[in-house]
Parts: structure tokens; sequence; C-alpha cells
């Protein structure tokens, strides 16, 4: 009885083993993809008609793309999808076209991307409900939410985002709790209705900027993660000497707390989809500026990788907020007009970039397509699939720079991905983009 128990016991660690070994084991994702954006808003009246859809998936297909990603959740937090979570949006902009509710279009995006062989992911904007704008959005119209949007700290005193009419995302506060558990209900219930999608990409999984977010409610918990109170704020995190920003006692802790943040809810969301839909293609979106990224509360490091060796805003603990290990696909924006590191060398060293949270940077060689693939690359140590991507816009009137910026981005990381399908429609650059993708 005893050998039988020892076997029993011996079968159960090997099952155990070989369950934690699946769990972690990423390299199936590890696989060439040409990724194209479909933005909400920019193509609502485009992507009305079914037969719209088919005609630029199938341009998509024959231009070298793998794989789309749909975005159904817009800034304002409406959802495009019969959802009986978060309100559903019917129209945008002034064409007067109305969706024809009659049809889902990302069932219908699944259903014929799968035809052409090609690979459909969901994308959601996660803590914003807002357009500021256009005055639109769950913050504006329910009055329990708006009570969610993220208070900023700024030279002039405290300023809610709705105020802030020079943003247009009104961007709420993920230190909240129930902002968390809305948004992760969304998400789950995305995943529920749609069992065929192939993936989901988060993005604006992120505080608003350095300035935010400075309510009392914040105020609480960072005093709970430090374990005592502070004896001023906000001038223990930080305060203003006319528009300079002087670094408080609790300023690089302060940056901690709020990785740690957004840490735990991308390790909560997978583990709660992944729950629902094993298959699921678990991703991310972030800019790929990661000198710069702690500027929005966000870590997308590898837990391996300790930024506190290299810049002085990060703690010892802060690399312990690193997530890339949770993410299946991992895609960046890479968005600068110089491709290669030689041609952001040959401008003038003292050019420097303000953010608009007031941080000023000097330009470096991450300034370009090449080095910020690198960078990410280097900090993200290998642990998932990262794909190089371009904003579009930003080569207007320079198709051969574009080009050249998508070989570097395939060069440079597993794939490509080009934000947004409604530039290359405009440009007219279908032949663009399938020279740069398959030559």
């Amino acid at each position: 009885m005893k050998f039988l128990n020892a076997i029993f016991l011996l079968a159960l660690l090997f099952t155990g083993c070989q369950q934690a070994t699946s769990q972690h084991d990423k390299s199936k994702y590890f696989v060439h993809r040409n990724i194209l954006w479909f933005d909400a808003t920019a193509n609502f009246d485009r992507f009305c008609s079914k037969d719209s859809i088919t005609f630029y998936l199938e341009k998509s297909k024959e231009a070298g793309i793998t794989d789309v990603v749909v975005d159904v959740k817009p800034i304002t937090g409406e959802v495009l999808y019969p959802s009986k979570i978060a309100p559903v949006m019917i129209s945008w902009g002034q064409s007067g076209v109305k969706k024809d509710l009659s049809w889902d279009m990302l069932s219908y995006f699944i259903e014929e991307g799968h035809r052409l062989g090609l690979k459909v992911h969901a994308s959601t904007n996660v803590f914003v409900a807002g357009h500021n704008f256009f005055d639109r959005g769950v913050v504006y119209e329910d009055t329990t939410k708006a009570q969610w949007q993220t208070l900023s700290y700024l030279p002039e005193g405290f300023k809610p985002i709705t105020e802030q009419k020079s943003k247009y995302s009104a961007m709420l506060n993920p230190v909240l709790q129930e902002v968390r558990d809305y948004e992760l209900s969304i998400l789950k219930e995305l995943v529920s209705l749609y069992p065929k999608l192939d993936g989901l990409i988060l993005d604006r999984v992120r505080f608003d900027n350095l300035n935010a977010d400075f309510s009392a409610a914040s105020k609480e918990a960072f005093e709970k993660y430090i374990g005592q109170r502070l004896e001023r704020f906000p001038e223990d995190i930080f305060y203003f000497e006319g528009n300079k920003r002087i670094e408080g006692k609790w300023y690089k802790t302060w940056l901690e707390w709020r990785a740690s943040i957004i840490h735990d809810f991308i390790y909560t969301a997978r583990e709660a989809l992944k729950a629902i839909n094993p298959d699921l293609i678990f991703g991310d979106y972030t800019g790929s500026w990661y000198p710069l990224y702690f500027d929005v509360g966000v870590n997308f490091a590898s837990k391996d990788y300790d930024p506190s060796q290299e810049f002085d805003w990060a703690t010892p603990e802060y690399k312990n907020y690193g997530y890339a290990e949770a993410l299946d696909l991992f895609t960046t924006g890479n968005y600068y007009f110089e491709v290669e590191k030689a041609e952001i060398a040959k401008q003038d060293d003292s050019q420097e970039k303000t953010l608009e949270s007031g941080l000023v940077v000097k330009k470096e060689d991450w300034y370009t397509v090449e080095g910020s693939a690198d960078l990410v690359n280097r900090v993200v140590n290998g642990v998932a699939p990262v794909y190089a991507g371009l904003y579009v816009e930003q080569y207007k009137g320079h198709p051969e720079q574009f080009v050249k910026a998508l070989r570097m981005c395939r060069k440079k990381s597993q794939g490509s991905m080009v934000f947004d399908i409604v530039h290359i429609i405009n440009y007219g650059w279908w032949d663009e983009l399938k020279k740069g993708l398959r030559d």
C-alpha cells in the first residue's frame, strides 16, 4: 500500500510539473505576424457594411497581413458589440450612418477573417471612458461613473480630466477597485461572447500621465502601500515651483506603487480571461519609450530586468512589477519618423522633447524605429513575443520611409504592427504595405 501511495504521489507530482510547464511555455506564441489595426471610430461608417469588411480584409490578406485587430471599445467607453454591461455605440461623427444591429460586426470580422486564414483579435481601451473633444462617453452620461475620472495635479492646482479640454482621452483612475472590477467585467463578457476570437489586445491599461491620479482615494491607497500616513500631500510626492516639478521624499516609491497597480490588473485579467478561454492569445499594446513609461505607471519589462541599475527614477523594487511574463503577444508603438539610429545622430544633440506631463528629455537613439525596437527587446528579455508597430500618419508624403520602417520592424521583432488601416486607405498605400511586408 505504501508503494502504491508513493507511485500515486509521484504521478500527481509529475502531472503538476507538466501543468506548470504548460502554463508557462509560450513557445507556440513566438510566430511571425504582420498585424493591421482597425480603429473603431476612424472606420466606424466603413465597417457598418459587410461588403466593406470583406473587401478590406481581402485587401489586407493580399498585402501580406496575417493578423487583424478590431477595436471594439474606443475611448468613449462604448462598445461595438451587443454588451449588457457597457453602452453600445450606434453611430459616430456627423455622417448620420447608424449601425444595423441585426448583425454583429465582430462576429462577421471573425467569420470572414478565418475564411481568409487571418487571425482576428479584439482590442479594448481599458482605463478610459470619455472623449473630451465631444463631451461624449460613459463619464459624461453616467453620473456614478463620472466619479471615476482621474484627478490631475497640475501647476495651477487639481483638475478633473474632463475639464482638461486639450486632452481627448477622459482617463479613469485605475486605483479604484470599482473601476478595475467594471473594466474586467467588460473583458470577461467580451471573451465569453466570442469563443472563436483568436486574441484580445489591451490598450490604455495605464494612468493618464505623471500628474494623475491625486484623488483622496489614491492618497489612501498609497498610504496603505507604504504602511504610514503622509505628512504632506501632494508635496511628499512632488510639488511645483512655477512649472518645474520638484520631487518629494516619496516620489520614487509613488512610481513603484503606480506600477504595482497596473501589474496586478494585467495578471488578474490574464487569469480571468484564460479561465474562460485557455486558447485566447492574451496581448497588450504600449508605447516603446521605456525610459519614459513610468510617466503613465507602466512597467512592461520582464521581471528579470532591473531598471534601477540604469534609471534614477526606479527603486530596486520597481522590477517586481514588470509584467512581460504575463503576455502572449506584445505590440509596441515605435512611433518615430526616423528609422535607423544613424538618422537621429545627424540631428542637433540638444534637440529635446517635452511630454504632456511636463517631463523634458533629450532625444536619444531610441527615438528611432530601430533604436526603440532594440530597447524593447532588451527590457522584455525574450519572455514574450514583441511586434514593433508604426503610426502610418507619421510618414504622410514619405511612402519610401514607411516601407523602410516596416522592413525595420520585421528585422528587429517577431513581425510588425501597422496603425491604422484608415491611413493605408486614405493614402492608397496598399502597394507600399505589400512591399514593406513581403520584400
